[in-house]
């Protein structure tokens, strides 16, 4: 007993009649006859009374009736999410981030996408650069995401854009007068670094571009993550050096300025997966990606946002 022979079979137990059951299945009546009767023998038993008006069921008929309706809207169901998860429209995607990945770009990512495929769950899971690249070579995550990740044989790393570097400074701090600063001007202030991990990342970048200018690096704090450095900034810790999207904190008493050197002008953020992965979800949700590198562009800060620190409550 087939899918074909079970939509046979239910479109003549409801019509009753042979002659109108072929004609809503768009055949002729001898081929039905021969799937019913076959059905018929594969069972090996009686399903139809033929009469003078048609046919009437029997009772083994009445009980394939009562399962055929399930069992076909089980087979519907099944093609269909089939079909959805090989286009990549369900299923899951599997997303490694960092803390401050999910300040600007990141959400709109997913954003969209969720957009375009609601059915697709999405799970986020807050790793280093060393634990994004193990999930992903123990397939527990689709895609990673994170900054400065050097080339591997076994994965792609894609630059989805570059965010400008900024100076992020506490209200007061004597640079606050100035309009942009160099690194010159951060000579021995005390400095808060991130992140605090084996693989290198902006933490090694900004101690290269210190000794590159030959200025003297005073490294005060090393942390984990840029919440965790903005904070320090912001009680007086020090000062740091981060991203753009780390003004989307906004936390009190900060300040940020432009930082204008040649050996550390920016860094990028790149999506991390798999060579061998094709997994539909990621296959969308890297044209999702594509779509932002050609269209999308980070955002541009002017110098007033700034020098401008957040109002206090008085």
């Amino acid at each position: 007993m087939d899918l074909r022979q079970m939509r046979y079979f239910l479109a003549l137990a409801q019509e009753r009649n042979f002659a109108r059951a072929a004609d809503r299945l768009h055949m002729t009546q001898p081929p039905l006859t021969r799937q019913i009767r076959a059905l018929e023998d594969d069972l090996g038993v009686e399903l139809f009374v033929r009469t003078s008006k048609g046919v009437e069921l029997t009772e083994a008929g009445e009980a394939l009736l009562a399962e055929v309706p399930n069992l076909l809207a089980l087979a519907r169901r099944a093609e269909e999410r089939t079909v959805n998860a090989g286009r990549g429209m369900s299923g899951k995607l599997e997303v490694g981030i960092f803390t401050s990945s999910v300040l600007d770009v990141i959400p709109a990512l997913l954003t969209r996408f969720h957009a375009e495929r609601p059915n697709v769950q999405i799970g986020l899971y807050t790793m280093t650069k060393a634990e994004q690249l193990e999930a992903l070579r123990e397939r527990r995550i689709h895609v990673g995401f994170n900054r400065l990740v050097p080339a591997l044989p076994d994965i792609t790393v894609d630059v989805v854009l570059r965010e400008r570097l900024i100076v992020g400074l506490y209200e007061g701090h004597p640079l606050c007068a100035k309009a942009v600063i160099t690194l010159r001007d951060l000579e021995d202030a005390p400095m808060i670094l991130y992140p605090n991990q084996p693989i290198a990342g902006l933490a090694q970048e900004i101690a290269n571009a210190f000794q590159r200018e030959k200025v003297r690096l005073r490294i005060e704090q090393e942390v984990e993550d840029v919440l965790t450095c903005i904070a320090l900034v912001s009680a007086g810790f020090g000062v740091c050096i981060t991203t753009e999207p780390a003004m989307n904190l906004r936390l009190p008493r900060m300040v940020f300025k432009p930082l204008q050197s040649d050996n550390l002008r920016d860094v990028e953020l790149a999506c991390l997966y798999r060579k061998d992965d094709r997994a539909p979800a990621l296959r969308a949700f890297l044209e999702v990606v594509e779509g932002f590198q050609k269209t999308g562009s980070p955002r541009k800060l002017n110098a007033l946002e700034y020098v401008t620190p957040p109002q206090r409550t008085r």
